[in-house]
């Protein structure tokens, strides 16, 4: 074998660097990855990998496109060559050979040594790669300090039969997988399961490195991980932030356990093994005498809520940066969604950059007013107040006419919301503030929001957030600070828009830990209206439910961008006509 030595003393020092790229900054990028592969070299790092398509950011979407697009992810690419000297680098890139692929880039003091093309291409979900590039179908082996290394790309790792088994039957002993895998509520602990059963099936150790950061309404949690060739999790990387997760692979322990596992005899007699290659030699001995002290890393998961809470918080943060803005900008009503919103704005901006505004009406309450008050000045946030009364008045003046012989209902209602919203951007126009709208997901999915009103703005902080889970966000934020951030007041008041006299959310929607519930079997598990009903609902609720989700697709359709949470949310995720005629049952 290679890098023989001393017998137990066969090791690859892995970085694996979990970086925030932006979409298009090529050369942000490229010297972002070339700062982070000097930290792994002085780390004594023989191989550092960073995520799926790191150079031009994921999803790039049409851009890749775009032939200049392709050529300057070339170009910085070739930057990031040149920066390799002395430590061996995976780096993700879209190549181009005829076609474009997503790939990586195997780099090694100075050269680029291979290039692997990403064979499985997802297109379910929020994910289009087939639109984009061509499957690769070589899954080579590379020498990486002595090391016989198999590289992938995300996807790939996800089926029993991809890469992974064909590079660990050619003789590779450690896999390098690249990912930018999108967050959402569980899916790192079903991940880390999924890593641990391929790295045991095929007695190899999986080094599994995830972008970290946001994008649109996507979130990336980071939270790379390294499991031994028995499937054991060794390290793991934090989450929702950047890090650079080092560890020494003891490949000795991957020949002693397949020396134990007859599967991988057997396995090597198959005639896709015997059609290997001879793996492509990068590095025959490790980069750097000088080998550092490390500490494995090892991180407590977060708990489910407040893994939530960093995802939005994060969410909040680059695509307020992403897209050139600094100060974002709120309606306060003194209710638990703008409450929660606000409070995730402070996190992820600081209370300089985020500005409150109280627009009262004849209808708001004086509890409502003075909760709104007492948010700020716990938050540190300046607020504005503009009372809506001389526009609300005005309006129903100029509407009279037209309006005559007809009674106060919704059309007066939404117009207060679509008042505020005027005002809203027109601060926004002003002083080039952001617009955070306050819709959770319950209210967006039952179409109880309006359009061009309170749904007018810029980022729709919770709107994959249901209404019972913002009241969890609201006690847990207030937990972590020791004290009442939110007022237990907005907590504990019944949800009401404030539109009519004594209105109540309840008054047209079913309460929400009832609503909740019966909107996930719909909307993320696409359960039936028996099937519904059968979990113990009443059927005449669930249909009244159902029909409310599809008759309000089109609001949908005009509602801004924002963080994607649940596996299923609206928009790029959940994609529905809006003209259409079939009712389920």
């Amino acid at each position: 074998g290679r890098n023989a030595g001393v017998p137990g003393m066969r090791t690859l020092r892995v970085g694996l660097a979990q970086i925030d790229t932006t979409v298009g900054d090529l050369a942000g990028n490229a010297a972002k990855i070339i700062e982070w592969i000097g930290r792994a070299r002085d780390l004594g790092v023989d191989v550092v990998a960073f995520p799926e398509l790191a150079v031009t950011g994921y999803p790039p979407e049409d851009l890749v496109l775009r032939r200049s697009f392709v050529e300057d992810n070339l170009e910085a690419l070739e930057t990031i060559v040149a920066a390799t000297q002395g430590i061996a680098a995976v780096v993700g890139f879209v190549d181009v050979n005829d076609d474009i692929f997503n790939a990586a880039a195997v780099i090694s003091d100075g050269r680029l040594a291979g290039r692997y093309h990403k064979q499985f291409l997802p297109n379910y979900g929020v994910f289009d790669e087939e639109r984009y590039f061509r499957r690769g179908s070589a899954s080579p082996v590379y020498v990486i300090a002595g090391i016989d290394v198999g590289v992938n790309i995300c996807e790939d790792i996800w089926y029993p039969d991809g890469p992974t088994r064909d590079q660990a039957r050619a003789g590779a002993e450690v896999i390098i997988n690249i990912n930018a895998s999108p967050y959402h509520r569980a899916k790192g602990a079903f991940r880390e399961t999924m890593i641990a059963t391929r790295a045991n099936d095929n007695s190899v150790v999986v080094c599994h490195v995830n972008a970290v950061g946001g994008q649109d309404e996507l979130v990336f949690d980071g939270h790379s991980l390294i499991c031994d060739e028995r499937g054991v999790l060794v390290a793991r990387g934090a989450q929702f932030r950047e890090d650079l997760l080092v560890y020494d692979v003891d490949v000795e322990g991957v020949m002693q356990t397949r020396l134990h596992d007859p599967r991988t005899r057997k396995e090597r007699r198959s005639p896709r093994a015997a059609d290997a290659s001879a793996p492509t030699v990068v590095s025959e001995a490790p980069f750097g005498a000088a080998k550092p002290a490390i500490s494995p890393s090892m991180p407590e998961l977060l708990d489910p809520v407040a893994e939530v809470w960093e995802a939005l918080v994060l969410g909040v943060r680059d695509y307020i940066g992403k897209t050139g803005f600094e100060t974002v900008l709120i309606a306060l009503s003194g209710g638990i969604d703008s409450s929660i919103v606000a409070a995730i704005a402070v996190e992820a901006l600081g209370p300089e950059h985020v500005v409150g505004v109280s627009m009262p009406s004849r209808f708001s309450s004086d509890g409502s007013k003075t909760d709104a008050q007492a948010l700020a000045e716990r938050l540190g946030i300046r607020l504005i107040t503009i009372p809506i009364e001389p526009a609300f008045d005005a309006t129903l003046v100029m509407l009279s006419e037209a309006f005559a012989d007809t009674q106060f209902g919704t059309a007066e209602e939404n117009l207060q919301a679509r008042i505020r919203g005027n005002i809203l951007m027109s601060l926004s126009n002003k002083f080039g503030w952001m617009v955070l709208t306050t819709g959770n997901k319950s209210e967006i999915a039952t179409g109880y929001c309006t359009l061009y009103g309170d749904m007018a703005g810029g980022f729709a902080v919770i709107k994959d957030v249901p209404k019972t889970l913002v009241y969890q966000l609201a006690r847990y934020r207030n937990r972590i600070a020791g004290r009442e951030i939110i007022p237990q007041s907005v907590i504990d008041k019944p949800p009401s828009a404030e539109l009519r006299p004594n209105q109540l959310d309840t008054d047209t929607l079913p309460p929400y830990e009832i609503l909740d519930p019966i909107l996930q079997a719909y909307v993320e598990d696409d359960r039936t209206i028996d099937e519904i009903a059968a979990m113990g609902f009443d059927e005449a609720f669930v249909q009244r439910v159902v029909k409310l989700v599809d008759r309000n697709e089109y609001k949908r359709r005009q509602a801004p961008p924002g963080v994607k949470i649940t596996p299923r949310a609206f928009g790029r995720d959940r994609r529905l006509p809006i003209a259409h005629r079939y009712r389920p049952r």
